[in-house]
C-alpha cells in the first residue's frame, strides 16, 4: 500500500489519473509490472479505481453496480454471481444486494464502490480520497476496512489522501508530494522520523512541528538559536561553519517544561489527557511555538520550556534540505538522504 499525501493542487489525484489511464503525460512513461502502458487505454490496464464520490450507478441495485463491469467484459452468469457473493460476504453487503444506492448510507455506498473493484481481481488498485464524505467516526471504521482488505487480497494499492492520519495508518510506503514533485519517499516511521526538507517536516505530524533560526556553532556540534539558547547536537557533529544559518525543527511533545526557552503563552488548548501550549519567544521574525504537554495546563501566563537534544532537526536555511551528522571517519554525512526520492 503505497499512499500519497500532500497539500491540496500539489499533484497528488493527477498523478493517480494518469496511472489510470484518465489523463495521458505530457511526457514520460507508466510501467505497470514492467510493462510500458503510458499509450493504453484505461480499459486495457487491468486497474480499478475507487473515486471520492463513489460513482455508483443511482437506477442499479448493489447487485447490478457490482456485476456491471463483469458483464461488460463477457463473464459469464454464473462466474459473476459467484465473483459479487464473494466480494459481499467479504465487505459485509449480502443483506444489501437487493437495495438502490439512494437506500444506503456513506458508509455502505464506499463498500459497494470498493466490492465493484474487488470483482475484477485487478492487479492493481487505486483509491482517490476515498473517505474523505465520511464523518470522522465512519473514516476511522472505513480506514481499519480497506487496510485489512488490502492486506487480505494481497492486491498492490495505490491511496491518495491529504489527510496525514489515514496516510501514517494505511501505507507501508509514503510518498509526500509539494508543487508536483516527489518530496519524500520512505515508510511513514521513516518520513516522521527523518523529514527530508522542513516542507515534509512541516505536512507529517500534528500538531505541526517548530521552526527556530540558528546559526551553527562550536565547530558543527551545536545550535546557536536566534532566541538565545544553545543547543548541542546530540548526534554529532554537522557540516559547515560556524555562522552558516540553520533551521532547527522540534516537535511540540519534544519541548519540554524548563529552564531554556521563556515562552509567552497566547492559547492553551486542553485535550484531556494532554494540552497544547501557543504562545511566542521574545524577539525574532518568526518565534511561534506550539508545546504538547501531558496532564493540565499551566496556571501562569509564561512557560520555560527546553528542546531534546537528542530529537532535534537540522535543516539548511536556504534549501530547507535536512543535514545529517557527519561520519567522522568518512567525513561524510551520515546517512544522508535517508528514503528520499533521489
Amino acid at each position: 500500500m503505497l499512499v500519497i499525501v500532500g497539500a491540496s493542487g500539489c499533484g497528488k489525484s493527477t498523478l493517480l489519473r494518469l496511472v489510470a489511464g484518465l489523463e495521458r503525460p505530457t511526457s514520460g512513461r507508466v510501467l505497470i509490472d514492467g510493462h510500458d502502458v503510458t499509450g493504453l487505454d484505461p480499459s486495457e490496464r487491468d486497474i480499478a479505481m475507487v473515486f471520492q464520490n463513489y460513482a455508483l450507478y443511482p437506477h442499479m441495485s448493489v447487485f447490478d453496480n457490482m456485476a456491471y463491469g463483469l458483464r461488460i467484459r463477457g463473464l459469464s452468469r454464473d462466474d459473476i454471481r459467484r465473483r459479487v457473493d464473494e466480494a459481499a460476504d467479504l465487505l459485509g453487503l449480502g443483506a444489501l444486494l437487493e437495495r438502490k444506492p439512494r437506500q444506503l448510507s456513506g458508509g455502505q455506498r464506499q463498500r459497494v464502490a470498493m466490492g465493484r473493484a474487488i470483482v475484477r481481481h485487478p492487479k492493481l488498485f487505486l483509491f482517490d480520497e476515498p473517505l474523505s464524505n465520511l464523518d470522522a467516526k465512519l473514516r476511522l471504521a472505513m480506514r481499519a476496512e480497506i487496510r485489512r482488505l488490502q492486506r487480505r487480497l494481497g492486491v498492490t494499492s495505490l491511496y491518495v489522501t491529504h489527510d496525514q492520519v489515514e496516510a501514517m495508518t494505511l501505507g507501508d510506503r509514503l510518498l509526500v508530494m509539494h508543487l508536483g514533485q516527489p518530496a519524500q519517499l520512505a515508510t511513514p516511521m521513516e518520513v516522521f522520523a527523518r523529514p527530508a526538507d522542513t516542507y515534509v517536516a512541516g505536512f507529517i505530524g500534528a500538531p505541526t512541528m517548530n521552526f527556530l533560526p540558528a546559526e551553527l556553532a562550536r565547530g558543527g556540534t551545536a545550535a546557536q538559536l536566534t532566541a538565545g539558547l544553545l543547543l548541542p547536537f546530540a548526534d554529532g557533529r554537522r557540516p559547515g561553519n560556524d555562522g552558516d544559518r540553520l533551521i532547527i525543527g522540534v516537535r511540540p511533545e519534544h519541548l519540554i517544561a524548563g529552564a531554556g526557552l521563556d515562552l509567552a503563552i497566547d492559547l492553551i488548548e486542553p485535550l484531556g489527557s494532554e494540552t497544547l501550549v501557543h504562545g511566542h519567544l521574545p524577539g525574532g521574525e518568526d518565534q511561534s511555538l506550539t508545546v504538547k504537554l501531558a496532564g493540565p495546563a499551566p496556571a501562569d501566563d509564561r512557560l520555560a520550556v527546553a528542546p531534546q537534544p537528542e530529537h532535534l532537526h537540522v535543516f539548511d536555511e536556504t534549501s530547507g534540505r535536512r543535514i545529517d551528522p557527519i561520519d567522522e571517519e568518512t567525513s561524510a554525512p551520515r546517512l544522508a538522504a535517508l528514503g528520499t526520492a533521489d
